[in-house]
């Protein structure tokens, strides 16, 4: 009997949820997702200090800004990601530019050019963004030049439909923040992996996808346990910490596919407006919380990040400029 990984493996891409260049090489999962807090613990490894410290040192040499040398960070790691992987890597732009759709259209194509300089194609690389108004627009443009966008922070149906409707090459939405929000509100420890909110939300999204025929790939995130992953088994991709991965690597047991495609198609809906997308995040009170936290907490691990970089420079010295 083989693992239950590698029976995922046979319906679902997996995508390995950390920064981890170890792990990576150890669980082969075909694309990796990255944002700010996962290369802080990656960068944290004895592994990667000479990676850290080269990035560092040669931004201290060319006076660039601590903004700049973050952002060489991500695509050095990112590059590193690219040699272990046969798919594509996720870099996140800060999501202090959730609402400013030029800011991030700005910074999805500076990542992609210092890609670029690494040899590193478009093709290989998905720019993650927060799924706000301004965030979905941003991809609109973004996919008009070639450049792939994960739209992360998912946590609505309506979410999910406009970044479909922009054209959007994936979404990412999350499992483990919905459970842990409705677990809170409920007064609940846990559920029954059928009744989970998160678990029931992916699967509202995958199947109305493929009803509607949205091309737009789903993957589920943030997970908790294994039994979610479990759960969602035959979704477009999922994206699961190594943690759970080794978890799933070592039971023999059978996993039994829970998404497949339909072919029935459902009436093409209308696109969704500005007003109705950001309705919905104040009528669906965890969306609209979860959004804004998740936007908040991935801009707290940029700027721990930052303060790790700045205390690199402090060590070397530098004619390096502050971040804003």
């Amino acid at each position: 009997m083989t693992s239950k990984l590698e029976q995922l493996r046979a319906f679902t891409v997996v995508v390995a949820d950390t920064g981890d260049l170890t792990a990576i090489e150890k669980f082969r999962p075909r694309d990796c997702t990255t944002n700010p807090s996962l290369i802080l613990k990656a960068a944290q490894q004895p592994e990667s200090a000479g990676l850290v410290r080269e990035v560092i040192e040669r931004g201290a040499r060319d006076g660039d800004s601590v903004e700049r040398i973050l952002d060489r960070l991500a695509v050095r790691f990112g590059t590193e990601l690219t040699k272990l992987v046969p798919g594509y890597v996720s870099t996140e732009v800060d999501a202090r530019l959730s609402f400013d759709t030029q800011a991030m259209v700005d910074k999805a194509r500076s990542l992609i050019a210092l890609y670029e300089e690494h040899g590193v194609g478009r093709d290989r690389v998905l720019i993650k963004l927060a799924a706000t108004w301004e965030g979905v627009r941003a991809a609109e443009v973004l996919e008009g030049e070639g450049i792939h966008c994960n739209l992360t922070l998912v946590f609505s149906l309506e979410q999910a439909v406009a970044a479909a409707q922009a054209g959007a090459f994936l979404i990412s939405p999350f499992v483990g923040r919905i459970t842990d929000w409705y677990k809170k509100a409920e007064g609940k420890d846990s559920y029954p992996v059928e009744e989970d909110p998160g678990v029931q939300s992916v699967r509202r999204i995958y199947a109305h996808f493929k009803e509607q025929g949205y091309p737009t790939v789903v993957m589920g995130a943030s997970f908790r346990t294994a039994a979610q992953v479990e759960a969602l088994a035959g979704c477009d991709r999922l994206t699961v910490s190594p943690a759970l991965l080794a978890e799933l690597d070592g039971d023999q047991g059978t996993l039994v596919r829970q998404l497949t495609p339909s072919d029935a198609e459902g009436d093409k809906e209308a696109p969704l407006g500005e007003a109705a997308f950001r309705w919905s995040l104040i009528e669906n009170q965890m969306a609209g919380e979860k959004l804004n936290e998740g936007i908040r907490a991935f801009h707290q691990d940029y700027l721990k990040l930052k303060h790790t970089v700045e205390e690199h420079l402090a060590k070397v010295g530098t004619n390096a400029v502050p971040a804003d």
